[in-house]
């Protein structure tokens, strides 16, 4: 057994894999022509490898006019050609595999893209022609039907309908170039389960699911008095018209008996911001295998906080009998060094519009960030690891105006900057115009002090957070148990610890002042490079057995 494949045992791969989250427009360039692709996805997998991942979730490389970063999606059979193409793709699931490497896709049935052949076609029907059925679009209101057909809102701000030429509306809980797709239309369903067997045929081992929640509407389409952000943060708002609806679980239920009719442990894995009532719904064993954890995402740098998400979220997946999915950062929100680094209840969606920016303390931000790889890395099921996280990114929040991409900037009003700062280019070498990531400039721009984040700054350099990080993966692997519980340890109020099945205990220090640490026989691993083996310093997690 290479040091690193999983111990042989009887537990599906999911539930304790550590997943590696690939943006491959901003991974690694093949081609030198500034944007991410396959090619250079294909020639970096040593570098997952040598990390200790156990599997990769790619975001869209479909086939995409790029109006929301790939999620607005035109062809689910057709890679992108700025990424490469079909034969690139199979090529690359069966090369991570042979790296000991499972494969997540990511699939987005709630919007295509403006762009797809059905949109084209409804947009030039008639009204009331069939075709129109397979989307949302509806006459407007008021004697004219200028208005529209109800007052929902856009997730990136502004109306949720847009208006065609002949004056019908179509609704797009997105960006307008993503319109919504009619779920009771027995053509949607059977669409993407073609969709999903063309890449489970191609050797997937599973899905990433986005916007799960979201798929049915109330088809009598009712004003609403909810602001759409309250219920994108995991508030439950009963019977909603287009959130968290009750029939969206036989979508669920069909997707899983298609999986399942597949050989081998295949996946899928929600993007849905729901409640802890119907958080367990979606883990129900015949609905999808883990749902990810934004509660511990969103939380603040706060012992109490963090120690009840975590409780609450073991005990709900074990009733269900599924496993949490941590994660701290992903495509959509700003890198974890940085929102640690922000005083606790800074929004910080908008703070990098607001500031203050003299309250933002990167080298704090970045030794909270250590800490919590490691309090992720220990706590039972799977966690997912954003790309750059290993490295210990920080987010660029002040990109030029100029350069922004991300649909939040302009539909917010320039309120919000948007997901582009957390979308960068991660760098591999100290030097060249974009740090390694391909032999031009990338098609966002790097801060100068990438140079020091570079994987070849980091290699080899035991302090560096990409060396912690491999010795953390590693030591997973080594301490790693099938018990999925967890036994809160009673160290002070200001202190998150606790003690694994075989008697691996997790301690962070939140305190302000260093923690003397109790009787141990072994330190595993430390967030600290220049730990003590009694005093745990303030902001720094250790493991110890």
């Amino acid at each position: 057994m290479s040091e690193h494949e999983q111990p042989q045992t009887d537990t599906p791969w999911w539930r304790r894999a550590v997943v590696y989250q690939i943006y491959p427009r901003s991974f690694a360039d093949g081609n030198g022509d500034g944007t991410g692709d396959i090619a250079g996805i294909r020639s970096r997998l040593s570098h997952l490898q040598d990390l200790g991942v156990d599997a990769v979730w790619f975001n869209p490389w479909y086939l995409s006019p790029l109006a929301d970063g790939g999620y607005d999606v035109t062809d689910y059979r057709r890679i992108d050609p700025r990424f490469g193409t079909i034969e690139e793709a199979t090529a690359l699931i069966a090369e991570a595999h042979e790296h000991g490497i499972k494969v997540i896709v990511d699939i987005v049935p709630n919007h295509t893209s403006d762009q797809h052949a059905w949109f084209v076609e409804a947009v030039n029907a008639e009204p009331g022609d069939p075709v129109r059925d397979r989307y949302h679009i509806l006459p407007g209101r008021g004697d004219d039907g200028s208005e529209p057909p109800n007052n929902w809102m856009s997730v990136f701000g502004g109306p949720a309908w847009h208006r065609l030429d002949d004056g019908e509306w179509y609704l797009h809980l997105f960006a307008p170039e993503q319109p919504d797709v009619n779920w009771r239309n027995p053509e949607v369903a059977d669409e993407y389960d073609a969709v999903l067997r063309f890449w489970l045929d191609r050797g997937v081992d599973g899905f990433r699911v986005d916007v799960a929640s979201s798929l049915t509407k109330d088809m009598t389409y009712p004003d609403i008095e909810t602001d759409v952000q309250a219920v994108m943060s995991s508030n439950r708002v009963p019977n909603h018209p287009h959130w968290d609806r009750d029939d969206v679980h036989p979508i669920i239920r069909r997707w899983r008996a298609l999986l399942d009719s597949y050989d081998g442990e295949r996946m899928m894995v929600a993007e849905a911001w729901v409640s802890p009532e119907t958080y367990p719904l979606y883990l129900r064993p015949d609905e999808y295998h883990q749902v990810f954890n934004f509660d511990l995402l969103l939380a603040g740098w706060d012992r109490d906080e963090m120690a009840s998400i975590i409780t609450d979220s073991v005990d709900r997946a074990a009733a269900v009998g599924s496993t949490p999915t941590w994660v701290l950062s992903n495509h959509d929100v700003m890198r974890e060094t940085t929102r640690y680094g922000l005083p606790n209840g800074t929004n910080w969606r908008t703070w990098s519009v607001e500031g203050p920016f003299d309250s933002l303390d990167p080298e704090l931000g970045l030794r909270r960030a250590r800490a919590a790889a490691l309090l992720i890395l220990s706590l039972p099921g799977s966690a997912y690891v954003y790309q750059g996280e290993e490295l210990g990114l920080p987010e660029v929040w002040d990109l030029p105006e100029e350069v922004l991409d991300d649909p939040v900037w302009e539909r917010s009003e320039h309120r919000q900057r948007g997901r582009d700062g957390c979308r960068v280019p991660i760098p591999w070498s100290m030097d060249g115009p974009s740090f390694g990531f391909s032999e031009v400039a990338g098609w966002l721009p790097q801060p100068a002090e990438f140079a020091g984040y570079a994987v070849e700054a980091q290699t080899g350099v035991s302090s560096s957070t990409l060396e912690l990080y491999r010795r953390t993966l590693a030591a997973r692997r080594e301490y790693g148990t099938d018990d999925e519980q967890i036994t809160m340890l009673e160290l002070g109020d200001e202190v998150l610890a606790y003690c694994r099945g075989n008697g691996l205990r997790c301690i962070v220090n939140f305190a302000s002042t260093a923690l003397e640490l109790p009787e141990y026989s072994k330190m595993i691993v430390a967030s600290n490079s220049e730990q003590d083996d009694s005093v745990l310093e303030p902001d720094c997690a250790v493991w110890v057995i």
